[in-house]
């Protein structure tokens, strides 16, 4: 059983930053894929940010140019950085990864972007 656990989130003004952290059991680099999906009050869990075992990197429209993912395999860590912070980037963000056909989820944490 793979455990994530994210860190990092809180509250931040629009245009602030914050880099959220998702510390997995073990090395990011056996998953296939790792992402961050974000659930905002009243909406279903989306896509935010992937990131494959080679390196390639999608995002969604709406982060485009303001987040960036990556990881650290010394630190079994996945990181996301988040820029130009907006209202709408509130809600529960959660880490994904997958090996084979296996998901496994973080407990998620919760990001507030003020106006």
């Amino acid at each position: 059983q793979v455990e994530l656990v994210e860190s990092g989130g809180g509250l931040v003004q629009t245009g602030g930053s914050l880099k959220l952290s998702c510390k997995a059991s073990e090395n990011v680099f056996n998953f296939n894929r790792m992402t961050w999906h974000r659930q905002g009050p009243g909406k279903e869990r989306d896509l935010v940010a992937s990131l494959t075992v080679g390196d390639t990197t999608h995002y969604a429209d709406s982060v485009k140019d303001r987040f960036t993912i990556s990881k650290d395999g010394s630190k079994n860590t996945l990181y996301l950085q988040m820029n130009s912070l907006r209202p709408e980037d509130t809600g529960v963000y959660y880490c994904n990864a997958n090996i084979l056909s296996r998901h496994f989820w973080g407990q998620g944490t919760q990001v507030t972007v003020s106006s």
